[in-house]
């Protein structure tokens, strides 16, 4: 069962830390590229705020953006901004989340995220801890997978394994760190390929931040996932 307010609880620490490490750069540091193809850490910044607005927007039943192109073009404007507006924005926009989510509400409803997406009201903390915990490793300052929650890593393993449970281009897939052991791909008597690896490993392959070249693959070739 999900639990919004821990999960809340969770966005706020996966924030403190995220601002914390980015208030030790400096104007230039932003400026420079993220681990995000085209992205500046001043693209990834602008991004968390912009996304932190966008999840209000959904909580108090408005779309998540006005459009696709709005989305993108509110990211580049914010993109070159100093440090301290960036530090100001999303600790501001964060705030703002925080405020919305405590509004007294149905959390067992149903609501609409991007391109017709649907989900239950209580998963969207979790949603936000997944976009502050990943974006933090995107930015490229010190904070990588293996730092991250470990509850964090195998809810977020869990979810991913599950995206793409029954997609027909991804093969029948056992994936195990040695203790857990998730199912993913089309549906089969029984998995045809079997991943191993480290959780953050496994992680990062399914959420496109690594190549799985570390990860140790039997019954076949290490499946190649379609774009989150």
């Amino acid at each position: 069962m999900i639990d919004h307010a821990h999960d809340l609880a969770s966005v706020q620490d996966a924030t403190e830390r995220l601002l914390t490490a980015v208030a030790k750069l400096d104007n230039a540091a932003v400026a420079e590229p993220s681990r995000l193809p085209g992205w500046s850490r001043g693209h990834v910044l602008a991004h968390l705020a912009r996304n932190a607005d966008a999840l209000v927007n959904v909580l108090e039943g408005r779309p998540m953006y006005v459009s696709a192109e709005a989305r993108d073009a509110d990211i580049d404007e914010g993109a070159p901004r100093p440090l301290q507006a960036q530090l100001t924005d999303v600790r501001e926009s964060a705030a703002r989340l925080r405020a919305a989510a405590e509004v007294p509400a149905d959390w067992s409803r149903t609501v609409e995220l991007r391109n017709g997406v649907t989900d239950t009201a209580a998963r969207l903390p979790f949603r936000r801890w997944v976009e502050v915990e990943l974006h933090h490793v995107d930015l490229g300052i010190g904070y990588e997978l293996e730092d991250l929650p470990a509850e964090f890593t195998e809810r977020e393993i869990d979810f991913l394994a599950d995206r793409f449970s029954g997609h027909p281009d991804v093969p029948p897939t056992r994936l195990t760190d040695g203790t857990r052991a998730w199912s993913t791909g089309r549906a089969a008597e029984r998995p045809e390929v079997t991943v191993t690896g480290t959780p953050a490993d496994l992680l990062g392959w399914l959420a496109g931040r690594r190549d799985g070249s570390a990860l140790s693959v039997e019954g076949g070739s290490l499946p190649k996932l379609p774009p989150l």
